[in-house]
């Protein structure tokens, strides 16, 4: 697989296809980027990443997606100290009712707020099923780690708009995503996305 897929990856465009129905089932290969390419999920030490409590955050509810999506798994993904790769994967196509993963930012947290340490499954209980796709899971994700960082102190998080997706066919290519995953903190140097801003400390212990 060509690596000129990637060359284009954090430029915030969308690489949608505009006849790909994105509830069919099939893997994607996301990126989110933080607003500014600033560091507020943590920093790199010695080729291994070092999440802040902010970056414990983004990778629990990144983590939680299936809890809450019926015909949906997560893949390899990687917290960055500015962005997340993450591989999700929609094992059947979408139609039947499902929870969303994270309802959008005002109808879903609307009066419910979400202390620090509390499950999410909490936040979502009274939300009714309905149908999706892969935007409705991005967004909502997004709008839930915003939500959170605004009830927690952390009213400078944001993330940059939309995000980069890739579709993965059915070649192989997923073994060289994954391994580009997997690689991406060791490579943090030479990562385009890499910045000299002060991030945030890095040393918070993980939400329990």
């Amino acid at each position: 697989m060509s690596k000129m897929v990637y060359r284009n990856r954090f430029k915030g465009t969308s690489m949608r296809l505009p006849q790909r129905d994105y509830r069919r089932a099939g893997g994607y290969f996301l990126t989110f980027c933080t607003k500014d390419r600033e560091c507020f999920f943590g920093d790199v030490v010695n080729g291994v990443m070092a999440l802040s409590t902010i970056g414990h955050i983004a990778k629990r509810y990144w983590q939680e997606i299936p809890d809450h999506c019926e015909n949906v798994r997560i893949d390899e993904y990687v917290v960055m100290p500015n962005h997340l790769h993450g591989i999700l994967v929609i094992e059947r196509r979408l139609d039947t009712p499902f929870v969303e993963a994270f309802p959008p930012f005002v109808e879903a947290f609307h009066g419910t707020p979400l202390q620090k340490g509390a499950s999410l499954s909490q936040a979502m209980s009274a939300i009714s099923p309905k149908r999706g796709s892969l935007s409705v899971i991005v967004r909502s994700y997004k709008s839930s780690v915003t939500r959170w960082c605004r009830q927690n102190g952390y009213s400078r998080f944001a993330w940059q708009p939309r995000f980069y997706e890739h579709v993965i066919r059915a070649d192989g290519s997923i073994d060289y995503i994954r391994r580009y995953i997997v690689n991406n903190p060791r490579n943090w140097e030479r990562d385009r996305n890499h910045t000299r801003k002060i991030s945030p400390p890095t040393k918070s212990p993980p939400i329990t």
